[in-house]
């Protein structure tokens, strides 16, 4: 587990660049002069499940001089010793609520409400008597403050800030929202999110997935529980890449503040959704959206 933290921390910041280049080149070789949507480097399977979706199958890690190797013992060997063992447990809490009416990150402070709502989500996390490893977070301030206070009821979790998890526009909503005005183009123009946001913000999202969302590391022996603080529409985004949803669909699900929403990626590399966004622990006069 420590080799994959610390692998985490030194990529975090080069993932986006090389996703956002990526994205680029594609949209350069199919040769759109104006970006329609967000470019991903992937779609849905669409004859059934990938089950090397994130390019941990056994089979795919093996070089390719290996693979035919006539002594057909050994392969089975070799194929084994790259099986995953243990399973990811993922918890993907939304930030709770913040002051919606400041003009920058920095005054986007928890209300009172929110903080009560990160308390009773720290609480409903430590209930569940899990042995959390590791609390990731978003770099923006609610997210950052929501953890904070999650963080009181698990004491001695390690605590991990990373600015790929910062909300945006993964890509173009699937039916489209006139009047949906992601957080950035509100404060520049006033104006419903363009081509270029979903081009930037969708390849660093996508490359949040690809760093987070994936099976268990060879080298992990035991079952993970993990907790990512961090946005609406990077955790419906998130759900729909894991299930192998159209990723156009993420704006089709809503999801309260300081909700949790539990993902399960087993060693053969199946996904589970366990919960979407619930807040079945707060009282009704403590839901926001």
């Amino acid at each position: 587990m420590a080799f994959r933290k610390a692998f985490q921390v030194a990529a975090c910041g080069l993932a986006g660049t090389a996703a956002l280049v990526v994205a680029a080149a594609a949209s350069q070789r199919r040769g759109d002069s104006s970006v329609k949507a967000a470019t991903v480097s992937w779609s849905p399977a669409t004859g059934g499940w990938d089950s090397n979706w994130d390019k941990r199958e056994p089979i795919s890690l093996i070089k390719p001089n290996q693979r035919n190797k006539e002594a057909s013992e050994d392969f089975s060997t070799q194929l084994e010793n790259y099986k995953v063992k243990a399973t990811r447990h993922i918890f993907l809490i939304r930030h709770s609520q913040y002051e919606l009416s400041a003009s920058t990150d920095k005054d986007r402070v928890l209300t009172s409400l929110g903080r009560e709502q990160a308390e009773l989500t720290g609480q409903r996390l430590a209930s569940l008597g899990l042995n959390y490893d590791i609390l990731i977070h978003s770099s923006m301030t609610r997210a950052k403050e929501t953890a904070a206070i999650i963080r009181k009821h698990l004491p001695g979790v390690e605590v991990m800030s990373c600015d790929l998890l910062r909300e945006g526009a993964p890509i173009e909503p699937d039916p489209p929202v006139s009047h949906w005005k992601p957080e950035a183009m509100v404060r520049t123009n006033g104006t419903a999110a363009g081509p270029v946001q979903y081009h930037e913000d969708g390849a660093r999202i996508e490359a949040a997935f690809r760093r987070y969302i994936h099976r268990a590391d060879l080298k992990q022996q035991n079952d993970s529980y993990e907790i990512i603080v961090c946005h609406a529409n990077v955790i419906r985004y998130f759900v729909c890449r894991a299930l192998q949803f159209p990723p156009e669909g993420w704006l089709r699900m809503c999801l309260n503040n300081g909700s949790i929403t539990w993902l399960t990626i087993r060693p053969n590399g199946r996904v589970a959704l366990r919960t979407l966004g619930d807040t079945g622990f707060m009282p009704p006069d403590k839901l926001t959206r």
